[in-house]
């Protein structure tokens, strides 16, 4: 007799790994300026998340043919071992480029996590029951969403920084002996093509990108032989990798989508929502830390209304959705995000830290709104082209959080290295609130601005981005969109 699948201890071992891979984003941010002022390296600061969405954003489609293959139970494993392992390293980081190489490490295995957990509540649960599933999944994403900032901030002031990412490997721990024991499968290998040339000219060629947008202007000139060279690389790599992707029998990134205009539309103002979303979790807790001068506790709460605003915003959107349609209900959530980035814009240093909490909030609501709208028009293609326009949409948001993050990093430490005297002044000290408080009042008043100077010119690209994602909304179709049978 064949052993049977254990539903609720699967189930367990699942959620469990879902939570690991949400709290990672909002928890690591928050504790980052900590980081920043322990190991140094302020210029290397966008590296530690971009690296991470990269690594994972790649592996992601590769493990979910690996499923396929070799089944769940082993790939799954797999990845989890390897995002332990690079959770473990993370935390034993001496300095910011061991971080950097580890955080890479473990987005190999977060790729595994993010796509097989949902594969294995689609195996295991008959159709009936797995919308059920599914949503204590999102809950999951949700509770993340306000444990991550306030977790990594009582870890980061009380214990250590480093127990942001040690905390992962109990519970990673729990889940893999979970699924090993309790998840029993019956393998059809289904032979599937894997992406390998396209997903290695794509790693290279965008890593190469990233190196030149996060070191030109500082480390080295960007006329400097280096830098043109890196850019020109990563040129010709991203065209060699639409050639490969327009011969591959099974694309990472299928090209074919990007002829439906619906698929185009939402897909760019994802790319250019999601920068603005991986900016405003990133680089709030720098202002708080930075400028206000606070600990990561106190960041890490001014974050929780944004996970209070997002599952408002995506109920009411999702009633929206059957009423009013696609294209009023996303324009709604736009629109929020604007008057969130225009508030965002004018602050200042001496704008109350109150006023943060409803900024927050309204970005919340506004990507509630907005991304569910987006998830509510990828459904809505033909069932054939469902699934690769899920995964193709949610690589699009992954990159423009990797790109973004990289290019507002440019920009901050273009600014701070620019600035008179930019030579003598040690921004690392700033992050920390004990390390801030033996400088001198005048010199700690200079950084702080200076940071400020640095944020305010983000936050003011940000209302940009918005804007032009106002107008590629606006191009959606008019006609009020039913979901594909």
């Amino acid at each position: 007799m064949k052993p049977v699948t254990n539903k609720r201890n699967v189930t367990i071992a699942v959620m469990i790994a879902t939570f690991l891979a949400a709290i990672e984003g909002t928890i690591v941010s928050t504790a980052m300026p900590t980081i920043v002022s322990d190991l140094g390296g302020f210029h290397l600061i966008s590296w530690v998340v971009s690296i991470y969405l990269l690594t994972s954003a790649v592996t992601t489609p590769i493990y979910g043919k690996l499923a396929d293959l070799f089944g769940r139970k082993p790939v799954f494993n797999i990845g989890a071992i390897l995002f332990l392992l690079g959770s473990a390293l993370s935390g034993l980081s001496q300095t910011m480029e061991q971080l950097i190489w580890f955080r890479a490490f473990q987005g190999l295995g977060a790729g595994a996590i993010i796509t097989i957990t949902y594969t294995i509540v689609g195996d295991i649960y008959p159709f009936e029951e797995r919308g059920k599933v599914q949503g204590w999944m999102s809950g999951i994403w949700g509770i993340s969403g306000i444990l991550g900032p306030l977790t990594g901030g009582l870890l980061v002031d009380y214990v250590s920084w480093h127990w942001i990412f040690y905390m992962n490997i109990p519970f990673g721990i729990v889940s893999i002996v979970l699924i090993w024991l309790y998840l029993h499968e019956n393998i059809e290998k289904v032979r599937k093509h894997i992406d390998y040339a396209g997903a290695a000219v794509f790693t290279i060629s965008v890593s190469a990108l990233l190196y030149a947008l996060l070191s030109g202007g500082t480390e080295h000139p960007w006329s400097s032989p280096l830098i043109v060279g890196l850019l020109i690389f990563s040129a010709l790599g991203l065209l060699l990798f639409i050639y490969l992707e327009k011969r591959s029998p099974e694309p990472m990134l299928p090209l074919q989508l990007f002829t439906i205009r619906k698929m185009s539309i939402v897909n760019f103002a994802g790319f250019l929502l999601a920068s603005v979303l991986v900016a405003v979790s990133f680089y709030l807790p720098l202002w708080i830390q930075g400028v206000y001068g606070l600990g990561a506790t106190g960041s890490g709460l001014t974050l929780i209304p944004m996970s209070v605003g997002w599952p408002i915003g995506a109920a009411l959107s999702g009633r929206l959705l059957a009423k009013i349609g696609i294209r009023p209900t996303s324009l709604f959530g736009v629109c929020v995000l604007i008057v969130a980035t225009v508030w965002l814009s004018m602050i200042e240093p001496t704008t109350p830290h109150v006023m943060l909490y409803g900024i927050t909030f309204l970005f919340g609501l506004g990507f509630g709104f907005a991304f569910t709208s987006f998830t509510g028009a990828v459904l809505s293609v033909s069932w054939n082209l469902r699934g690769v326009a899920v995964s193709t949409n949610s690589f699009i948001r992954t990159l423009g959080q990797t790109l973004g993050i990289a290019l507002f990093g440019t920009l901050l430490n273009s600014y701070v290295q620019s600035a008179p005297g930019a030579e003598n002044i040690d921004v690392n000290k700033i992050l920390n609130p004990h390390e801030a408080s033996l400088l001198p009042q005048e010199l700690l008043q200079t950084v702080r601005e200076l940071v400020a100077g640095g944020l305010h010119q983000i936050f003011v690209i940000l209302l940009a981005l918005a804007a032009v994602s106002l107008i590629v909304t606006l191009a959606y179709p008019r006609e009020r969109e039913q979901e594909a049978a």
